[in-house]
């Protein structure tokens, strides 16, 4: 498995077939992932390890470890952790395609464009 790192963390592709895939992300304490949308794919977050601090179009949550939640196609989404210890979760993503350059970026924190 190959870990790919980001500004806020890394995440490694755990398993993948065409439709699916499961990747283990860790974001840094205090870090936040882009303000984001997929056109092609939907994902499910379950939290293993820390807090996360979700957005879902205009819903704000925060979950804790064994809790999760969906996040359909074409929702505007964004993750940051807002605990003192890594958040770890595993991502299981779904749809017709998969690929890192399916994100239109609204916001983000590190100056990274749409692909």
């Amino acid at each position: 498995h190959q870990k790919v790192y980001r500004p806020w963390g890394h995440y490694i592709s755990l398993v993948e077939d065409l439709r699916w895939q499961v990747k283990r992300i860790e974001v840094k304490s205090g870090a936040e992932l882009s303000l984001q949308l997929h056109h092609h794919r939907a994902e499910h977050w379950i939290v293993v390890n820390g807090t996360a601090k979700v957005q879902i179009n205009e819903k704000l949550q925060l979950l804790s470890e064994n809790q999760s939640t969906y996040i359909p196609v074409g929702a505007k989404h964004r993750l940051s952790n807002p605990g003192k210890i890594p958040l770890v979760l595993i991502e299981v993503q779904s749809g017709s395609y998969l690929g890192e350059d399916d994100i239109k970026r609204f916001e983000d924190n590190y100056g990274r464009a749409n692909y």
